[in-house]
């Protein structure tokens, strides 16, 4: 089993260049140097290599246990935990009010990378942790604020994202969980499933963040508010004291991040569980999405982990197995050596270039719409909310089939358990499901990011996007700019296809969805691999041997994977008659 390598310089190339972090300069006190970047990056790489990737394998292989209602992390998780926390890094992009460091998130979201790549279990814990952060900053009094959020950005607490029930998992309208005032807090009674990182021993305290009803609350969506419901009630000093009406039932037993405890947590079996409102009645919802969409670009950040994690193993046991003959016959070959094999690994490496430099330019963009003001930061939270389900639903899929090429690439091997990389399949299998499934993604980004501005700002994308290949004279470039700027084409007449079917019929035009949103990945990733290709040529700096990986790898995606959002667009121009047509009975036998 390979080691992980944090990708340093990759990581750098993407933040910086691609993404064009100097971006966020003039909204800065200091601006961001090289040195700096270098020594936090640097920091990360070996948090990831020494302390966090080493309990991957033991922690899937162990898991977590109740034992008289708590649970138990799998060994060297809390040790590894504190390493974490004790090193700053949870509060890295923190609010200097509450003792954050202050700096970009985007700079955090490199960090997360090594994290989450090392091990996807351990980072869940810190990206709830995250979420919650933001959520309880965008939403809460200043007294919750001040009260939470300083002890949650060292680490000393956690946090947790308590939406999902028996009868209410993506339809949150059926949530059930009961609110009761009683004087300046509220009695909380529910159940709530799928609570990941719900308990442990790796804080003195987790802050639930609970969604439930008022006994007056209108119904469905509008009706539901947000709570803070800690494990530990405060004392006059701040400080965990007597423990709260919340319990863990069980854990789930899952199909893979085995050493994240999955919980079934239920609240006020007792006395009930106190609570304390977040924001306003009624708009938990509003505070709940803060944190979801935080979580969301995490989870398309944990799809480009994961997808490195198995293209690093593949890549290590490709150059060591010899099976076959060389070509010349003078012996036997790595596998590598099998053009085979090199068409899936870079089948991998190509997307996972094309995955990164997405995720920075969607997290600098992000850092904008905060950090900037007026016409800048309105453009940016625009174009945030345009790339999230993007970054969220594409990147995961690909995360699927990149997991899987690593077994392939193993061979036999690779469906043996002891291999390690079987793992990162099973761990990688929940990304498209959680945190709004990939299908709602989809309807996010062409019902309320297309349908509802008429197309404008993905027109403005592709606008933007080709004027930037206009400016691109290098001959070198040209062929990538004409296979591009085809897929361009095609991707303007599946958005105006999109917007006529929606306006048509919105039910129906959702059949569209996940094509569409594919499509808009691979033609944006496309357009980031060919910047890459510029930035490459133009850069005298950049070591010979990445310079040469980058542009293998931008070729291929512009031969190999950018073809598919042809496919996809075909899909949505030809297929609505057969998925009109569907019924019930269609998938009878």
């Amino acid at each position: 089993m390979s080691e992980y390598q944090y990708p340093q310089n990759d990581i750098q190339f993407s933040l910086q260049s691609i993404a064009q972090l100097e971006r966020l300069s003039p909204f800065l006190e200091e601006p961001l140097d090289s040195e700096l970047l270098d020594a936090i990056l640097s920091e990360a790489g070996k948090l990831s290599e020494q302390v966090i990737a080493p309990i991957n394998a033991s922690g899937d292989q162990q898991g977590s246990r109740v034992e008289q209602g708590e649970v138990y992390e799998a060994e060297g998780f809390k040790e590894a935990f504190h390493t974490y926390r004790e090193s700053g890094w949870l509060a890295l992009a923190g609010n200097p009010e509450f003792g954050g460091q202050g700096l970009p998130s985007s700079l955090a979201t490199a960090v997360n990378e090594g994290v989450q790549a090392a091990n996807l279990a351990f980072s869940l814990c810190p990206l709830l942790s995250q979420g919650a952060i933001e959520a309880i900053e965008s939403h809460a009094s200043e007294e919750l604020k001040q009260r939470y959020i300083p002890k949650m950005l060292t680490g000393e607490w956690t946090g947790t994202m308590n939406l999902t029930e028996p009868a209410a998992g993506s339809d949150l309208a059926a949530i059930a969980c009961k609110a009761t005032p009683e004087g300046d807090h509220f009695k909380i009674k529910g159940q709530k499933i799928f609570i990941t990182w719900g308990d442990h021993q790796m804080s003195d305290n987790i802050v639930h963040l609970v969604l439930a009803r008022l006994p007056d609350a209108p119904a469905g969506v509008k009706g539901i508010s947000l709570f803070i419901v800690p494990k530990f009630l405060l004392d006059a000093n701040d400080q965990p004291a007597q423990r709260n009406d919340v319990q863990v039932v069980s854990v789930e037993h899952k199909m893979g991040i085995h050493a994240s405890p999955t919980c079934v947590m239920s609240f006020g079996d007792k006395a009930g569980a106190i609570g304390y409102l977040v924001g306003q009645a009624n708009e938990g919802i509003k505070a709940m999405f803060t944190m979801m969409n935080n979580a969301r670009q995490g989870v398309g950040l944990q799809g480009l982990g994961i997808s490195e994690r198995a293209y690093q193993q593949a890549l290590s046991y490709a150059k060591e197995r010899k099976q076959g003959m060389k070509a010349d016959r003078s012996g036997k070959a790595a596998i590598i050596e099998h053009a085979d094999v090199r068409r899936m690994l870079m089948m991998m490496k190509s997307q996972i270039d094309a995955m990164r430099s997405l995720i920075y330019l969607a997290a600098v963009e992000n850092d904008l719409s905060h950090l900037a003001s007026g016409e800048v930061q309105q453009a940016a939270i625009k174009r945030t909310a345009l790339y999230t389900p993007i970054v969220k639903g594409w990147i995961t899929e690909q995360a699927q089939e990149i997991t899987s090429l690593a077994i392939q690439i193993h061979g036999g091997m690779g469906f043996i358990e002891e291999t390690g990389v079987a793992q990162h399949a099973r761990d990688a299998r929940i990304l498209p499901i959680y945190e709004g499934t990939n299908g709602i993604q989809a309807i996010d980004l062409i019902g309320r990011k297309l349908h509802l501005d008429k197309g404008e700002q993905m027109y403005l994308l592709l606008d933007e996007i080709e004027e930037e290949l206009k400016s691109y004279r290098q001959e070198a470039l040209q062929s990538n700019v004409e296979k591009l700027t085809s897929s361009i084409a095609v991707a303007r007449h599946a958005t105006k296809n999109c917007l006529e079917i929606m306006q048509r019929d919105a039910n129906e035009g959702t059949g569209s969805a996940y094509a569409y949103m594919m499509m808009c990945g691979y033609v944006i990733g496309g357009w980031l691999q060919i910047r890459a290709q510029k930035l490459c040529l133009e850069n005298q700096q950049m070591g010979e041997e990445q310079k040469a990986s980058w542009l293998h790898s931008i070729n291929f995606y512009c031969d190999h994977v950018l073809p598919r959002a042809h496919m996809h667009a075909q899909t949505i121009a030809s297929g609505q008659d057969s998925m009109a047509d569907l019924t019930i009975l269609s998938f009878e036998r």
